[in-house]
């Protein structure tokens, strides 16, 4: 939530619209629903009796001003609208700071993952993991991650990527038994469809799913994507088969969406990791607002877990991926 904003009382804000939907209450009576967002994070905004005519129109990707109360529902923060409109010049309102985004460019994160892909010594993995990114390279630079879980913002998809090979490095420094070659290839090839998972506004930020993600997902299609990569290139099809168990497994179990549990060695080791940088960003961002001694709101995709600011040491977001 943004942290500007108080319990009760009026607040006045600018805000970039991240969804919209016009609902209908059990009353028959309609209503704007919409997830607000900035930098410092989002809150689920209502519009009751709403009236296209009186009110406006508004879409995924507006910037508007808003005046309204911050109430609690079901735990979380709720902003009441009270009045809404979009931002003319006058207001002296700049799109990019209400857009949340990586810490590092597109250009850093991504020549960091060439140089990965430069360093692999099988050359058929290193071919075929050079040809799918420079598929995605223009859309891969500024291209979230999520729609609303963990780096879901702007850059989050390289962000995402470039952290997990980090921890892949470390992993085989510390393991001779781990073939370097497809951990790195397996790690950055792991998401790359999630270009293809989502729709995402002028701002960088995903507002639903395309008929692609919503029928078959970012795991299905990666697999589809790397078989036809690899005939189209003539690459090994059992390195192809390898990189594509990595994909469809990466999710560890089929209640998180796995198509099979992770059969090897690297596919185990880069479902951990993922796992393990999905939770670190999560645990982070719900703390980093927070005073020393203070509970986060209960995080439904941690297990509906309150995370804790023991104050130790200061919390931040940025991940050291220079």
């Amino acid at each position: 939530m943004n942290s500007t904003l108080g319990t009760g009382g009026s607040n006045d804000g600018f805000w970039l619209i991240k969804t919209a939907d016009k609902k209908v209450n059990v009353k028959g009576a309609a209503y704007l629903d919409l997830v607000l967002c900035d930098k410092k994070g989002e809150i689920s905004g209502k519009l009751w009796d709403y009236n296209e005519f009186s009110h406006g129109i508004y879409q995924a990707g507006d910037l508007v001003k808003i005046r309204g109360t911050v109430t609690q529902f079901n735990g979380n923060d709720q902003l009441r609208i009270d009045r809404i409109r979009k931002v003319t010049e006058a207001d002296g309102v700049n799109i990019a700071d209400f857009v949340p985004t990586a810490e590092y460019s597109g250009e850093m994160m991504l020549g960091q993952i060439m140089n990965i892909i430069a360093s692999v010594k099988d050359e058929e993995l290193k071919h075929l993991t050079f040809a799918l990114v420079k598929d995605r390279e223009e859309k891969i630079l500024y291209w979230p991650a999520a729609f609303k879980l963990h780096h879901a913002i702007r850059g989050g998809l390289l962000y995402h990527t470039l952290s997990i090979l980090k921890l892949c490095e470390s992993v085989c420094s510390i393991y001779p038994a781990v073939d370097r070659d497809l951990l790195m290839c397996g790690a950055i090839v792991h998401d790359l469809c999630k270009i293809d998972e989502f729709e995402i506004s002028s701002a960088g930020l995903v507002t639903g799913y395309s008929v692609k993600g919503e029928l078959l997902g970012h795991l299905v299609m990666g697999a589809v994507k790397i078989e036809e990569k690899a005939r189209q290139l003539g690459i090994d099809s059992e390195k192809a088969m390898l990189l594509q168990h990595m994909v469809i497994s990466h999710h560890g179990e089929p209640d998180f969406g796995a198509a099979v549990r992770p059969m090897f060695l690297e596919a185990e080791i880069l479902s951990e990791l993922d796992k393990l940088d999905a939770t670190v960003n999560e645990i982070t961002s719900a703390t980093a607002d927070l005073n020393e001694g203070e509970f986060s709101q209960r995080m439904w995709a941690l297990d509906n877990r309150k995370l804790y600011n023991h104050g130790r040491k200061e919390v931040t977001v940025k991940a050291n991926l220079e």
